[in-house]
């Protein structure tokens, strides 16, 4: 048997007056994840426990299958996992965005969470800039990719922070970094403005007409988490393929092979094919695999109807229909496609609603349902609700969980 997980990261939605009271989901062109709909298990996973905010880390941890509130310690952590940092026990992790601030009124706004998604190269040499004007303040500072990257310090503490993608446009004065220790990292914060204003990366991005970096944002700290692999747990060995940092930080400590897929860049412009490829061509070797496709999710945070409708149509003809055409020489698959969270138009941010998800085995036809189409009414039609993580992946793996002392 193949096992194969599909995320079209941030797909569901709300119903959109311009597309009349239709989701993105329900208006776009997808024929291959509403023949899925029509023949396998149709309905809503609750990926976000309660209490939980409504990230891609909490929300990509229950997919696959690690209940947040055991194994959960915070998003920077499993990026770091992803960059090859190793956290000492007493250190902390930060995810630390590149981000762009507007003054306005003696203040400043989120203008651009993504510092205009500024390029990976542009932000390596922001970044090595950072680690050596801010090393005195006792933190160090480690590229990522693109706006997303890390800040470790040993200084612990009770934080609160907010994601910068939950306040695109918003004044930051209240969403700023509180509780014991938070002083140290609004600090930080207002002395990375100091390095950045007149980078010479910055200085070429205004004159090309791009937007600065002009801040750091601080943000999902969190101590290594440990968790044990999906072999432990259920006997397979298998890969991730994405093109971000979490979802291969939680790979790794998944215990998956992370796959790297030329193009392959998180934005709407990604290598949708080269994934489908590389998804296909490990199953010969591995059991399972999980493709993640960021796309729809960024379209959502920049308030893009436009681009998350193309997004999710690209996601189901050149993921889910190339995957399902080329799944077919193996005898024995099982399938399960699904969002991790909403990240509604609108809202510019995730939002904590159960995601619909269709599961498929060969050989298994749950119901016939004809013309379904895969939306977040049509899951709801069904009363079908998935609200425990375990529930879930062990339905996919077929079998329970083995003990394991973690």
């Amino acid at each position: 048997m193949k096992y194969i997980i599909l995320i079209g990261d941030g797909m569901a939605d709300n119903p959109i007056d311009e597309l009349g009271g239709k989701t993105p989901l329900e208006f776009a062109d997808t024929p291959n994840l509403d023949s899925l709909a029509g023949t396998g298990k149709f309905g809503l996973f609750a990926t976000v426990p309660q209490g939980f905010s409504p990230g891609s880390d909490v929300a990509n941890l229950s997919v696959l299958g690690y209940d947040p509130k055991k194994y959960y310690t915070g998003r920077a952590p499993l990026e770091a996992a992803s960059i090859g940092v190793k956290l000492a026990p007493s250190e902390i992790a930060f995810r630390c965005n590149l981000v762009t601030l507007a003054s306005q009124d003696g203040s400043f706004v989120m203008d651009d969470f993504s510092a205009g998604h500024i390029s990976t190269d542009e932000a390596d040499l922001i970044i090595k800039d950072l680690d050596k004007g801010l090393s005195s303040a006792g933190v160090r500072f480690y590229t990522g990719t693109s706006y997303r990257h890390l800040m470790v310090s040993g200084a612990n503490g009770k934080f609160k922070t907010t994601p910068p993608h939950d306040i695109s446009d918003k004044r930051i004065d209240e969403y700023l970094p509180k509780g014991a220790g938070a002083e140290k990292l609004v600090q930080l914060m207002e002395l990375s403005r100091g390095v950045l204003k007149d980078h010479p990366v910055n200085k070429k991005r205004i004159a090309s007409g791009k937007k600065p970096a002009t801040s750091i944002w601080l943000w999902g700290q969190g101590s290594a988490p440990k968790m044990p692999t999906l072999k432990e747990r259920f006997g397979v060995d298998g890969a991730m393929i994405s093109a971000v940092d979490l979802m291969k930080g939680i790979g790794i400590y998944a215990g998956l092979e992370i796959l790297k897929v030329p193009g392959a860049t998180g934005y709407i412009d990604t290598n949708y094919k080269g994934k489908a490829e590389a998804a296909l061509d490990i199953l010969n070797t591995k059991d399972f695999v999980c493709v993640h496709v960021e796309a729809p999710d960024e379209a959502g945070h920049n308030g893009s109807l436009k681009d998350k409708l193309k997004a999710i149509e690209d996601f189901d003809r050149e993921i889910v229909g190339r995957v399902l055409k080329g799944v077919e020489k193996f005898k024995e698959y099982r399938i399960l496609v699904l969002p991790d969270h909403p990240t509604p138009i609108a809202l510019k941010t995730h939002t904590p609603d159960p995601v619909p998800f269709v599961l498929c085995t060969t050989g298994v036809t749950r119901q016939e349902r004809g013309s379904a189409k895969y939306s977040e009414r049509g899951a709801g039609e069904t009363g079908w609700l998935v609200e425990d993580c375990k529930v879930m992946i062990e339905e996919f793996f077929g079998r329970p969980e083995q003990v394991c002392a973690l």
